[in-house]
């Protein structure tokens, strides 16, 4: 037991560390070891595209994960049409990423001939894109932990004068 568990730590680590200690080699060739140096690193962040792309996935994970926790619903039991809305945002869960992605590219021309927006595919499209698949996976998380939740908890912070949204917050 013992060394099945070392080879498959082993198996996952083994390869990261390699990366990391090749990251400092001073060789332009990966297998050539030509010295320890900081040389990339520097050349990295000396790349403004590179940065810039890194910033601008970073505030793409921001924006998406902040809407798709905000969209994410938990009183859809009182809704009508509850079923068809849950099968449309758990749709991505069992949908092909590629079939999603695909969908998402013939919306977006779509409403470009028909209301002009948007009109290139660039930040703000990707957002959108990364917001629809990210909140099935939050949907499905949060409904679970919040079915456990009592809610008169939320009933009881109403009745001491919390308005909702600090209900929502607080609670």
């Amino acid at each position: 037991l013992t060394s099945i568990v070392v080879f498959g730590f082993a198996l996952l680590y083994v390869p990261i560390i390699s990366v990391v200690v090749y990251s400092f080699n001073d060789s332009r060739l990966v297998t050539l070891w030509g010295g320890f140096s900081f040389r990339w690193y520097v050349s990295l962040l000396h790349d403004d595209k590179l940065l810039g792309a890194a910033l601008l996935s970073l505030r793409i994970a921001v924006v998406s994960a902040t809407f798709a926790t905000a969209l994410a619903l938990h009183r859809v039991a009182r809704l009508r049409g509850r079923l068809l809305l849950s099968g449309m945002i758990t749709a991505p869960l069992v949908m092909p990423e590629i079939i999603t992605g695909l969908s998402l590219l013939f919306l977006f021309i779509s409403m470009a001939n028909l209301i002009g927006w948007p009109m290139s595919r660039g930040a703000a499209t990707i957002t959108i894109a990364h917001i629809t698949f990210s909140m099935a996976y939050v949907v499905v998380v949060v409904r679970s932990r919040l079915s456990a939740m009592d809610d008169t908890l939320e009933e009881a912070a109403m009745d001491l004068g919390g308005r909702p949204v600090a209900v929502f917050f607080d609670v």
